[in-house]
């Protein structure tokens, strides 16, 4: 939805242009996160991780052009005969977890919470409805500095490790090669607690990445966490709603979240009241 993919036919690359970002754009910081990108997915490549790696055929980094940044991957061929099992992605993601733990790499605390374009986004007024925006800006400046500093996160969360997360739901960004599944759009990778990447997925997804961690030898969720980042990732979610003039259709792909939304407890029931 917010970038164009093209395989650069005969070459076995494929080009990943984002094209629909917060306005305005930053492009150091674009460029920034697709360095985090193409440098974790390079590292975990060389152990062995199932990801879709950056291309070898070209230096290992953001190529920008006409006002565009992009990053150059490996072609993989498709399985479209795969249907994808959410619920046991989820319970693979603890293995995935537990390679990134060791990436040595410097990654920012919550990047992929991205605070200012959701405050820049509950500041405009025709956002949502009155009342849904009053909702959210008070949730917002609940959550707003336990994503801000880690410090502030580790105060509210003792005992909480952080470690290098995936950042955009890994259970539904694997893709089905024809010689197996590979994680891929590491696009905000980020350092975090493991519960960001299970976030607004459900006790069935949580029940199975338990699982998954069980199995790895990892720590399990943390229902405080889940309840944190679950409410983060819905205004997030409605903060998406400010780019609905480059792409209309989040109006009506984003509109069961609102609605799911305004169902949940206030600030996802964290020991505050509206």
């Amino acid at each position: 939805m917010f970038s164009v993919v093209v395989h650069l036919a005969p070459a076995p690359v494929v080009a990943r242009i984002p094209t629909v970002l917060p306005q305005p754009t930053d492009p150091a910081a674009l460029a920034l996160r697709q360095r985090d990108e193409l440098a974790v997915t390079q590292w975990l490549h060389r152990r062995h991780v199932p990801v879709i790696p950056p291309s070898p055929l070209v230096p290992c980094e953001p190529v920008r052009r006409d006002g565009f940044s992009m990053t150059l991957w490996t072609y993989v061929p498709e399985n479209r005969d795969s249907e994808p099992d959410y619920v046991a992605n989820a319970e693979s993601v603890a293995a995935l977890h537990k390679a990134l733990r060791d990436y040595p790499g410097r990654l920012e605390f919550l990047s992929a919470a991205d605070p200012e374009f959701i405050t820049r986004a509950l500041a405009d007024p025709v956002l949502i409805d009155p009342a849904d925006l009053d909702r959210a800006r008070r949730e917002w400046r609940i959550l707003e500095p336990l994503v801000r500093s880690r410090a502030a996160f580790e105060a509210r969360f003792p005992g909480i490790g952080l470690q290098p997360v995936h950042g955009d739901s890994p259970p539904a960004n694997i893709y089905a090669g024809t010689d197996g599944d590979l994680y891929a759009d590491f696009e905000l990778i980020t350092l975090g607690p493991v519960e960001w990447d299970l976030a607004g997925l459900g006790p069935e997804h949580e029940a199975a990445y338990d699982r998954g961690a069980r199995r790895a030898g990892t720590r399990t969720l943390d229902a405080d966490v889940l309840r944190f980042v679950n409410a983060v990732g819905m205004l997030r979610a409605l903060a998406a709603l400010s780019l609905a003039p480059q792409l209309p259709e989040l109006v009506d792909y984003l509109k069961p979240a609102v609605e799911h939304w305004r169902s949940l407890p206030f600030a996802g029931g964290m020991d505050h009241r509206p």
